[in-house]
């Protein structure tokens, strides 16, 4: 029998005139957790969180962070790692929920795109867990820092975003904890349009045209 997904409910402030400043653009840099690698079948997600990026400043103040209940058990080897444990997700919210209050916050900010470090994993993360609730989601703008290190250091090839923070000389958070991440990767993405505005790179499509990758969009 086939069954067909629902169009989870999110809309974006994605009509964007290609001209448009990219200081004038809102982006939502997030970041998630998981029991595992195994999303598509035995992992699930244990904590998202985000913060904003608003005319190219990190926006410290404005973050977003929930645990999640996997309904699953957390191994001591994640624990150690990202210092969650079964008792903090117990009373926390299912995937569904979170999910819902993650879009939420991306709303309110009028938020135009996405941004993550290796960030079609995180997006794997929420593409599965809706698509456990009948839900499939729209085409959401996406970019990765790894696509637009790419373009301004090609010869860079760590991944790791600790090191390339370092690299850039931007501020580091605990690892492996989802906001942690979060801000790592903000405030490494500010630096980066810094760079990249450096080169004359000013602009929406500017950035779109650095960053063309074919994941990246949202379309499941």
């Amino acid at each position: 029998m086939f069954f067909t997904r629902k169009a989870f409910p999110v809309q974006f402030n994605e009509h964007l005139p290609l001209n448009t400043l990219i200081e004038n653009i809102v982006f939502t840099v997030f970041d998630t957790e998981t029991t595992g690698f195994q999303v598509a079948s035995t992992d699930r997600l244990i904590e998202v969180a985000a913060v904003t990026v608003k005319g190219c400043q990190v926006q410290s103040s404005d973050t977003f962070r929930l645990y999640v209940n996997p309904e699953r058990q957390i191994s001591q080897e994640i624990t150690e790692l990202t210092t969650i444990t079964n008792e903090q997700v117990a009373g926390a919210p299912f995937a569904l929920e979170a999910i819902e209050q993650f879009f939420d916050f991306v709303q309110r900010n009028e938020t135009s795109c996405l941004v993550g470090h290796y960030v079609a994993f995180d997006v794997l993360v929420l593409k599965n867990e809706l698509k456990r609730s009948k839900f499939h989601l729209k085409k959401l703008q996406h970019i990765d820092t790894l696509d637009l290190i790419g373009f301004l250091a090609p010869s860079f090839d760590m991944r790791d975003l600790e090191k390339y923070a370092q690299a850039f000389g931007t501020r580091i958070y605990p690892r492996h904890q989802a906001l942690g991440d979060a801000l790592t990767t903000a405030y490494l993405f500010v630096e980066l349009l810094g760079h990249l505005k450096d080169r004359g790179y000013s602009t929406w499509g500017d950035l779109l045209q650095v960053t063309n990758s074919p994941a990246r969009h949202l379309s499941f």
